[in-house]
């Protein structure tokens, strides 16, 4: 919230004040009425699983050793449905169906809302801009991790495997 300085409908400034028990910036006029609510974005994140293996990706601005699932954020006008099989079109060349929905989870860290599917994937594969890399974990090797995606894999190992 700190680099948000200017109310975006009348130009003053921004304070932070108490709406609701919360502390949120708003507008200082007394006219204007904004609130900026912070609300978290939604995120579509995909399980992709292809001969007891998951597909885990490295984003070109994570540390090297650091993976997760293909994910996004959800555009205008685009339902979770659509926007989880276009970000695996885009971000590895695949079609994709989706096998079952997974689950809502908080990603409080990011200000993120992620809506998690496991998906079936078909084509040949070609890296999007934004990956460094893929591998696949078997998954009897698959271990959640604590925040973010890792919720979704913990919850998705725990319909099918635990």
């Amino acid at each position: 919230m700190d680099e948000f300085k200017y109310c975006p409908l009348c130009g003053k400034g921004l304070t932070t004040n108490t709406v609701n028990g919360k502390d949120f910036l708003c507008c200082i006029s007394n006219n204007c009425g904004y609130v900026f609510w912070d609300n978290p974005l939604p995120v579509v994140a995909a399980i992709i699983e292809r001969d007891g293996k998951v597909l885990l990706a490295r984003n070109k601005e994570w540390p090297e050793k650091v993976f997760g699932l293909i994910t996004g954020f959800l555009e205008k006008g685009e339902t979770p449905e659509t926007a989880v099989k276009r970000e695996v079109k885009e971000e590895l060349g695949l079609d994709s169906e989706i096998t079952e929905w997974v689950g809502i989870h908080s990603f409080f860290e990011k200000n993120q809302l992620i809506i998690a599917y496991h998906l079936s994937v078909a084509g040949e594969m070609k890296l999007g801009d934004e990956l460094a890399e893929i591998k696949w974990i078997p998954v009897d090797k698959l271990r959640p991790w604590p925040c973010g995606t890792g919720h979704a894999v913990r919850d998705w190992l725990a319909m099918h495997y635990i």
